[in-house]
């Protein structure tokens, strides 16, 4: 009677959950039958049946609840991956800002990125700004902790931590430079063809190669071996990325250029320099690079004439 019992709930309980998911509503007679089982069997067995039958009833239903959330899931996952395309960086903010409360590392990563996007925007007021910058590392913090093996997560909790520098003065900055690189190292490790991650480790080696004196004093002060780099390091990294990705970021082509011109190869520069300033500007970063570019090859220029 009891396996009886079990599989009369799992009926009942597949029909409700099933209505749930087609998001529409059932014929008249089969939702009130569905309970008029539930309640026979409730009232007609023992307490310990009851219990039994109720968890096993409780476990179908939330099984399928988790189906449809992450139905649900996949379906903000999907649009919010259509807006990023389209650089529609406002509404994809509004859209992921919703679910800020998720339990979802996808959508908690996409969602640091919106807001770091939207922060980056020149109409974004700097108090605006700030607020977001820091909202992002929350969000991709986030993220973090709800998947370690998330190479996203990584990637944008090491980017945000590194705005947050900027806030934070030259010892805070400095200070967290073995964290960012750490978290780019595991997302290369995690997802060794992402480009972007492979990237942003060419911009930390770029950095520290390119470090004033001034910080790098205050480097000495803070740790006993401070962090550092090479420009030939970081060409490496900015190459991996253009090898894995040909042409996918106009910033990377515009470091490749700037990089060669720090090693002193004015010829590979001003090749570099050229993609990037041909890069089609598809964002207010891209029209930067576009400037910064055009700006670089007119001074490379100007010394070959004399």
């Amino acid at each position: 009677m009891a396996a009886a019992a079990v599989r009369l709930v799992r009926r009942g309980a597949a029909g409700v959950t099933q209505g749930l998911l087609r998001g529409r509503a059932r014929s008249r007679g089969s939702g009130r039958e569905v309970f008029e089982k539930l309640t026979v069997l409730r009232r007609g067995l023992t307490l310990s049946l009851g219990t039994f039958v109720g968890y096993e009833a409780f476990n179908l239903i939330s099984c399928v609840t988790e189906v449809h959330a992450s139905f649900k899931a996949e379906e903000i996952l999907d649009q919010a991956d259509y807006l990023y395309g389209s650089g529609e960086t406002e509404k994809l903010y509004q859209l992921l800002v919703q679910h800020k409360n998720s339990e979802d590392a996808e959508l908690l990563w996409r969602l640091a990125r919106a807001s770091r996007d939207l922060a980056q925007l020149s109409r974004t007021s700097a108090e605006e700004k700030k607020q977001l910058i820091y909202e992002a590392l929350e969000y991709a913090k986030k993220a973090l902790e709800k998947n370690e093996s998330n190479f996203a997560a990584h990637k944008w909790y090491a980017i945000c931590i590194s705005d947050v520098g900027e806030y934070e003065g030259i010892k805070a900055k400095i200070a967290s430079a073995f964290i960012i690189k750490e978290h780019f190292q595991k997302a290369i490790e995690l997802n060794p063809k992402d480009a972007t991650s492979v990237h942003l480790m060419g911009i930390w080696c770029y950095s520290f190669a390119d470090m004033p004196w001034y910080q790098s004093k205050i480097a000495a002060v803070l740790f006993a071996t401070p962090p550092s780099s090479t420009y030939e390091e970081a060409l490496h990294y900015f190459q991996m990325a253009e090898k894995a990705e040909p042409n996918f970021y106009s910033k990377n082509l515009l470091y490749l250029g700037k990089t060669y011109l720090k090693l002193n190869n004015k010829k590979m520069a001003l090749l570099w320099l050229t993609k990037a300033k041909e890069y089609p500007a598809h964002t207010e970063e891209d029209t930067q690079v576009q400037k910064e570019a055009v700006e670089l090859l007119n001074s490379i220029q100007q010394e070959l004439k004399y």
